[in-house]
């Protein structure tokens, strides 16, 4: 008679994924340790029965389910402590960012400040300049006591000119209304109205000139205005 294998006469069961299969051998003693107890029934072998149980099913032992729960854990607290890692990373990024967003804003304030600095200085200087010629033609104007009322007309009038001149060059223009010209609130202040041939509030005459600075009204001038007839 042809013996047939001990491992095909008993088929040992697929083992849940994870768990290392029995050995052989072991398996053999267990069962023929069972063979034997279910010859004697007054035998009583509990332990013995659940580690038999235990190799048969491929069912995990308490240790094993506790090392697999506490491996478990270890990567779960792995993938936290990583995650931690990666936001405390970012963390200092943005903070890098921050600080170096905030010091560029802060030289570029100063920046502008110190240009808006120099060029209120230099627009001084520059209009100061432009009325040195006018004192100086003042000033040689009084150092001839002799002169003539005609050449002191021609001074005054020269000096008038420089005097305009510079003006002109800083952007400081006249307002000077010609007769008939429509009434404007923002660039003329009315001292009277009077009668006149001309339409009714329109400018009559100028009695002070105004000025403008680029397009701002330093002084408005004083006119009279037509009144309704």
């Amino acid at each position: 008679m042809v013996k047939t294998p001990f491992s095909q006469k008993f088929p040992i069961p697929l083992l849940k994924r994870g768990f290392t299969a029995p050995d052989n051998r072991l398996v053999e003693q267990n069962l023929l340790l069972s063979m034997s107890d279910s010859k004697n029934p007054d035998s009583n072998h509990p332990e013995q029965n659940y580690q038999q149980g235990q190799f048969l099913t491929g069912a995990p032992s308490p240790e094993e389910l506790e090392a697999a729960a506490a491996g478990n854990e270890f990567d779960e607290l792995t993938i936290a402590q990583a995650e931690v890692a990666t936001l405390q990373a970012k963390n200092t990024e943005l903070a890098d960012s921050y600080l170096r967003a905030k010091a560029d804003a802060e030289n570029a304030r100063r920046r502008a400040d110190e240009e808006v600095s120099k060029a209120r200085k230099f627009a001084l200087e520059s209009f100061a300049e432009s009325l040195l010629p006018v004192a100086d033609s003042l000033e040689a104007g009084l150092n001839l006591p002799s002169a003539t009322p005609e050449q002191i007309m021609e001074g005054a009038a020269a000096t008038l000119k420089q005097l305009k001149a510079a003006l002109e060059r800083n952007r400081v223009m006249q307002i000077d209304p010609a007769p008939s010209t429509k009434f404007d609130p923002h660039q003329h202040q009315a001292i009277s109205m009077v009668p006149s041939d001309l339409e009714a509030n329109t400018v009559v005459t100028v009695l002070q000139k105004g000025y403008l600075i680029a397009d701002r009204v330093l002084r408005p001038a004083l006119v009279t205005v037509s009144a309704p007839k």
